[in-house]
């Protein structure tokens, strides 16, 4: 991947697949991830006291559900059930969509291109966020963690490739919109495009380094490149 401008990605993109965690919601905005991943890290420690030092050590859950098929198969899916079930409340309490989301998120689906949700949190967290902001009738797709497989999670490909399978579109022609490295790790390791949004400073640079495509700062410059930009 290399950088171009917003329109000339846009102008390839028939699907595009908006990351969860940052393009969309701010998950754990309500309900703090430390908060979450003491508790996570407590589940551990029970299971398995050494791998439960570790897990201490760490304040992203999803660092812990990575960590967690060292204890074996009981302790990772009492993590990843837990870790859903955290990510689920998480999003009744988090606010709304991020600026500028709800209009990307409908001005790709007016545009005639699909769209789909592709996230390393669980599927039931992204559909219980789109539902409760009435923002399903938006979304073709979505493709959260494969359960019970953190290995599949971004930076792997496996979640964009399904999303693009799913809606029938080479992934070269698909367009991830994510805030972290690993999202346009995951992309490129596809073969489809990155869209990096940096919503924090110092973003940029990390991003474009990474190899996105293109790097925006706010989700309503991509609501308004998808308004203005027709695909071929």
């Amino acid at each position: 991947m290399g950088s171009s401008t917003l329109a000339e990605v846009l102008g390839a993109t028939r699907a595009v697949l908006f990351d969860f965690d940052g393009p969309i919601c701010d998950v754990f905005a309500g309900l703090p991830a430390h908060g979450v991943a003491t508790d996570l890290a407590r589940t551990v420690a029970s299971l398995d006291a050494n791998l439960g030092g570790k897990a201490r050590a760490m304040d992203d859950p999803m660092e812990i559900l990575r960590l967690a098929p060292h204890g074996g198969e009981s302790v990772l899916r009492d993590i990843e059930d837990a870790l859903t079930s955290a990510e689920v409340a998480a999003v009744k309490v988090a606010g709304a969509p991020i600026f500028g989301a709800v209009e990307a998120l409908e001005a790709a689906h007016s545009s005639g291109r699909k769209v789909a949700v592709v996230s390393n949190n669980s599927e039931e967290c992204v559909r219980e966020f789109l539902s409760r902001h009435e923002l399903g009738h938006l979304v073709h797709e979505v493709v959260g963690r494969a359960a019970y497989r953190p290995d599949l999670m971004k930076p792997a490909p496996h979640s964009l490739l399904l999303a693009a399978q799913r809606l029938g579109i080479a992934p070269e022609r698909c367009t991830l919109i994510g805030d972290s490295v690993t999202d346009i790790e995951a992309a490129d390791a596809a073969g489809a495009m990155a869209i990096g949004y940096a919503n924090k400073p110092g973003k940029d640079l990390a991003l474009t380094e990474a190899g996105a495509n293109a790097v925006v700062t706010d989700m309503a410059a991509v609501a308004l490149a998808l308004a203005s930009t027709p695909y071929g």
